[in-house]
């Protein structure tokens, strides 16, 4: 079984672990180019998607306890074939987005040593990242959360410089004139705005993924009725704090037609308004940056894989725990499949190798989104209908059934824009079957033990809060 290891300061900086990784350090100018300063407005909506799910995490979490997280909710209230289906896509999400960030740390490493190729520095990364998921959570937890202290330090460090360089006391003040001309286009919205917010929102929402963390890390959390709900609360001031803001003085400070894909808008920036050493800092922040949130992803894998497993929804020897309360099997296993994605690395250019890997996680990220809402909405239900004011749980979303179906409505249409863009589509294409076969394959597993022994149907109890 798991050990209740993490702190609930803990639980949070995991959680930010997920979030801020090299997507959020690269792939922001990626963002940036595509869409300028409409990119505010998709982090923003980003960040209110985010929030919601992240109240709808903490209902589930403190309305119905579960150590399979939110594989057992889908189970219970969608299914064992709906529970298959996104459990097994959003541990291909994350085997499909660990090495992109191994990839772009590579990547950096490979700047300051071309000799070394980016894949060595790939591997270099799946061996880290393997040995710390492998250790005690307890010693796990403060190893992440040192490294993402770091990493929102430097996010802090940026906004104080780029605010100095706005005000005037420091910088290029011709760029930063340039910059708010350019800036001052978001003003105007047209339809040209909008639609570069639709083609940039999945990519915008693969930012924010790693807020189900909170969910996953639910079984292993001090005190969970508590600390659950505080950490799904501060998912808003967490968007403002590490995503908006930073972003709004970028663009203050930054030209945003000048923003590639291939870099870190931020170290050009820097770089841009002479604060050279500060770029080469940000350089390494970025690394641990993408060992931070490749760490956290593994974790998340591995907690989502061992809740298939004690659901009957994988191999029983996933759920084996070893004596440091770790699930050593569940952990060899993912690794072993982000390890089979590294190679691919080679088959393509290096940034549209990442973006694709970016992109086809938007797809079945979202679908555990989707999962997660869904759930909380037939939990709400169920809980409605007994009519029994003493059992509602300590926590519950606010505004149901009204943002629970707004949160619901725009994770839909997010997805369906991946459809849309032609650069995304082949991940659209790939994603579809990521969730539909396991699915399929429970579902007929089911349907021959039925015909074989007929099972009695499991009912799904709303547990009863004193």
């Amino acid at each position: 079984m798991l050990r209740r290891n993490l702190g609930p300061i803990q639980v949070q900086l995991i959680s930010v672990g997920g979030i801020v990784g090299s997507s959020y350090f690269l792939g922001a100018g990626s963002i940036i180019a595509m869409s300028g300063p409409v990119a505010i407005l998709a982090f923003t909506l980003g960040g209110i998607i985010a929030w919601l799910v992240a109240m709808a995490v903490g209902e589930l979490c403190v309305g119905m306890p579960r150590e399979g997280n939110f594989v057992s909710h889908s189970r219970e209230l969608l299914g064992r074939p709906w529970a298959a289906g996104v459990g097994w896509s959003y541990w291909f999400n994350w085997s499909a987005y660990i090495p992109s960030e191994m990839i772009a740390g590579g990547l950096i490493l490979n700047q300051f040593y071309p000799k070394i190729p980016v894949i060595h520095w790939a591997i270099v990364f799946a061996v880290l990242i393997t040995f710390i998921n492998l250790l005690n959570i307890k010693h796990f937890g403060m190893i992440e959360s040192g490294l993402s202290i770091l990493k929102l330090g430097a996010i802090g460090v940026f906004t104080g410089v780029a605010l100095m360089i706005w005000q005037g006391h420091a910088g290029n003040q011709e760029v930063v004139k340039e910059s708010m001309q350019l800036t001052q286009t978001l003003g105007s919205l047209n339809p040209q705005h909008l639609t570069s917010l639709i083609l940039v929102m999945v990519l915008v929402l693969v930012n924010y993924q790693g807020t189900e963390i909170i969910a996953l890390s639910s079984a292993e959390t001090q005190n969970p009725e508590k600390n659950i709900p505080i950490a799904a609360r501060n998912v808003a001031i967490r968007t403002l704090m590490i995503f908006v803001l930073p972003l709004i003085m970028l663009l203050l400070i930054f030209p945003w037609n000048k923003a590639r894909v291939d870099h870190s808008i931020f170290v050009e920036a820097l770089s841009l308004h002479r604060f050279d050493s500060l770029a080469l800092i940000f350089q390494a922040i970025i690394i641990t940056a993408a060992l931070s949130c490749a760490n956290s992803g593994l974790y998340g894998a591995v907690r989502s894989l061992y809740g298939l497993g004690k659901e009957g929804l994988a191999p029983s020897w996933v759920t084996h725990v070893n004596s440091s309360g770790v699930p050593y099997k569940a952990t060899l296993m993912t690794i072993a499949m982000c390890w089979a994605f590294l190679p691919l690395y080679t088959f393509f250019e290096g940034s549209r190798f990442y973006t694709w890997l970016l992109s086809l996680s938007g797809f079945t990220g979202a679908l555990c989104w989707i999962s997660i809402t869904m759930c909380q909405i037939l939990f709400r239900k169920k809980l409605i209908s007994q009519k029994t004011p003493q059992a509602q749980p300590p926590y519950l979303m606010p505004g149901f059934p009204y943002l629970s179906f707004l949160a619901l409505i725009l994770q839909v249409l997010c997805l369906s824009f991946l459809g849309m863009h032609a650069q995304f589509r082949s991940s659209f294409i790939l994603g579809i079957p990521a969730f539909l076969l396991p699915a399929l394959l429970i579902y007929l597993k089911d349907q021959m033990r039925k015909q074989q022994t007929p099972l009695k149907p499991r009912e799904t109890q709303v547990p009863v809060h004193p």
